[in-house]
């Protein structure tokens, strides 16, 4: 089992940077379909202000996750925004009737990205970032 271990091991600081990419690519779509409207989706078709805003930080903030600049605050400030936006647009959609079941709320993806996203904030980009690049000079 130890020799398992160190097999897996070997290979997680370029896991970390996939997973990196990959998170930063899902949040980066969001972006892209609330301001650019690209897929059309019903839902995102006359977004209210809110939405535009998370829209515009999706699509920014995600697109500095891909390539690995500034990993850490982006991450946490990402975090917070999925933190906000399970609370605002899931949880408490109605106000009257709080739904705490992310699976009857809708509110798994914004969880996983939230949690995700502290993870990054945490341990960084990996060696396939931007910040690791300009650390080595």
């Amino acid at each position: 089992m130890d020799k398992f271990n160190k097999l897996l091991a070997s290979g997680e600081p370029m896991v970390l940077g996939l997973f990196r990419i990959v998170t930063g690519l899902l949040l980066f779509q969001y972006g892209v379909a609330k301001i650019l409207k690209f897929p059309v989706l019903p839902y995102f078709a006359s977004p209210p202000p809110l939405i535009m805003t998370a829209g515009g930080i999706e699509l920014v903030l995600g697109a500095l996750l891909i390539i690995g600049l500034w990993t850490r605050p982006v991450a946490f400030i990402l975090s917070g925004e999925m933190a906000f936006a399970y609370f605002m647009g899931h949880m408490f959609k109605t106000p009257a009737a709080p739904v705490f079941t992310p699976l009857i709320n809708g509110g798994s993806a914004a969880i996983l990205f939230c949690f995700a996203c502290l993870y990054l904030a945490c341990a960084g980009g990996g060696p396939l970032s931007v910040d690791a690049m300009m650390k080595k000079k």
